[in-house]
């Protein structure tokens, strides 16, 4: 995904933008606290948006390991670097991981309303993350 591209995928103006991506990132940065990792700093060049839908950060952490964080309308959730080579395989790594806790969550059986909604956006998540990854529209030449 391009800047252009990026910019060509949302009828956000640029202070729109802007503001929804510092949203983002702080949403990204508190899930990471939440599980321990304290952010040292962000590979600008390698994370990606399509605002206002969804924002891969590639993190450095003090712990010295590098992960991908996403945030947006789906789940914020993480991976270690290694799941992924770059932000677009990113995607389908997170799709990949909902679609398997999806069907962990069924196979033990949903219990209640709240469950059976989040086994829902993970699914549907999972699908919008692996239709982004497969856009050539959308990443073009730039990987």
């Amino acid at each position: 995904m391009t800047s252009n591209n990026q910019q060509q995928a949302t009828a956000l103006t640029e202070d729109q933008t802007n503001e929804w991506l510092r949203q983002q990132f702080q949403k990204a940065n508190l899930h990471l606290a939440e599980q321990g990792v304290v952010m040292d700093n962000v590979a600008v060049n390698e994370s990606r948006y399509v605002a206002p839908y969804v924002a891969v950060w590639k993190i450095n952490a003090l712990n010295r390991k590098s992960y991908w964080v996403i945030s947006g309308e789906v789940p914020v959730d993480f991976l270690e670097l290694s799941a992924a080579a770059d932000a677009r395989e990113s995607l389908r790594a997170f799709s990949l991981r909902w679609q398997m806790k999806a069907q962990q969550l069924i196979d033990a059986g949903v219990q209640d309303q709240t469950a059976a909604g989040y086994i829902q956006l993970l699914v549907n998540s999972a699908h919008s993350l692996y239709d982004l990854f497969e856009s050539e529209k959308l990443w073009g030449s730039a990987v």
